[in-house]
Order: structure tokens, then C-alpha cells, then sequence
């Protein structure tokens, strides 16, 4: 089953200095009927302007993904942590008990992000924070994972729950399969281009929440790139 969520259907605000699409439930724009896809409980499409930003804030018992597909993102925490995270690459940030943390767009254009909250298998534990680059040339053609929690996933950036976040970029015509548990909570978003998931066509910022699939077979209609995430 694919549940087809339009780019232009999402609920969001326009902050001026933020532009933000909303895929569940989030901030002003509450949906009860919306309020996630298994543990995936966020996944936010923001546009920041430049030289702004979220000035410190508190976060706890989230895991919380950014994905940079333009731009990049300045992160400080109260951990003493700091580090910009540039196009294509993935910062993860573990809430724990409790952290405190500012993104910024210190870059003279406009930065655009996936910012994705996944529900911890776990409550509490110490918070942490990380980033990697994943150069796109070594994702063409096939699902990378980029964050997981599971111990087989050794290259990817750990998270505190039973989920993977996966990205790639196709190029038209090409093909990426992906092998889901039917009892699992797929949620698909192209970053860029449109993409065809078992025959349902999906276009860029679209979401897809996929249950009951055994096989993705995603397939670019045009050069794209999009983030899977595989949830509870």
C-alpha cells in the first residue's frame, strides 16, 4: 500500500525567514489524523534564508536527522559540539535527556533541508551529536544508509532506534531496489526529480508512506535524488 502525500497538499508556514512543509502534524499546523508513520514522527521540508536561523532550543528523547540537500547548516549545542554540514550530507543529533542546540544558515543562499524525527526505541541516555559526509558519486545507482540503528550498518551514522534513513540519487532510467519488512513503515521523498515507486509515480518533495510491501522498486523517470527512511 502507498499512501501518495503531494508536495503541495503538506501543511507548513511561511515565516519569512523560514519556509517550512510540514509531511505530519508539526507546530501550528496540527493534523490528529497526521501525526506520523510508525516511529518516523517528523519530517519537515524547510527553506532557511541566509544569515538566519534556530537560535537555541531544547530538545529530549528524539532523534533527530538533519539531511542538507542545498546549501549548508551550522549546528552548536549545549555539549560544546559544532560543525556545518554541507549539500548531500547528514548530521544525526540523539536528544537523550535532554539538549539544547541552534542551526543557522550562515551561508550567503538560501539553504534547503530534510529535518526528520524518529521516535528512540529507548528514553534518556546521554545526548550526542554527529555529522558525515556521504559524497553522492558513491550513492548513484544504489540505496546508501546514511543514519541507522542497527549494528550491521557500521558506516552510517548511529541513531537510537530500530530505523534506517537511506538515500541515492538515480539518474533516468535507473533502477534502486529495496527489500522492506511488510510490517515495517517506509516513508519516501525525492529530494530532487521524480521517481516511480512500484508504479506509483512520486514527483519531488511528494512523500510516500509505504506498509505492506515486500520489494521497492524505485525507478527515476528523470535524474533524482531522493531519502528513504525504514521505521517500526
Amino acid at each position: 500500500m502507498i499512501e501518495l502525500k503531494p508536495f503541495a497538499a503538506l501543511g507548513g508556514a511561511d515565516h519569512g525567514w523560514l519556509k517550512a512543509k510540514h509531511h505530519f502534524s508539526f507546530a501550528s499546523y496540527y493534523d490528529p489524523s497526521n501525526m506520523g508513520h510508525g516511529a518516523l514522527r517528523v519530517w519537515n521540508d524547510d527553506e532557511i534564508a541566509p544569515n538566519t536561523g534556530f537560535p537555541a532550543h531544547p530538545h529530549r528523547n528524539m532523534e533527530i536527522i538533519t539531511y542538507v540537500r542545498e546549501g549548508a547548516i551550522t549546528h552548536q549545542d549545549s555539549l560544546g559540539n559544532k560543525g556545518r554540514t554541507e549539500a548531500g550530507d547528514v548530521q544525526v543529533m540523539s536528544a537523550g535527556s535532554g539538549i539544547r542546540h541552534s542551526e543557522y544558515n550562515l551561508e550567503p543562499t538560501t539553504t534547503r533541508i530534510f529535518q526528520i524525527w524518529i521516535e528512540p526505541t529507548t528514553d534518556g541516555g546521554q545526548p550526542t551529536w554527529g555529522a558525515k559526509p556521504f559524497p553522492k558519486s558513491d550513492r548513484s545507482g544504489k540505496l546508501v544508509t546514511l543514519a541507522s540503528g542497527f549494528a550491521d550498518d557500521a558506516d552510517a551514522l548511529p541513531i537510537r532506534a530500530k530505523a534506517r534513513v537511506l538515500g541515492t540519487t538515480l539518474k533516468a532510467g535507473e533502477t534502486a531496489e529495496y527489500a522492506a519488512d511488510k510490517a515495517r513503515h517506509i516513508y519516501l521523498v525525492p529530494a530532487a526529480g521524480s521517481v516511480e515507486v512500484n508504479g506509483v509515480r512520486v514527483n519531488a518533495r511528494d512523500g510516500a508512506a509505504i506498509r505492506d510491501e515486500a520489494t521497492l522498486k524505485i525507478t527515476a523517470l528523470e535524474d533524482s535524488e531522493l531519502v528513504l527512511v525504514d521505521a517500526a
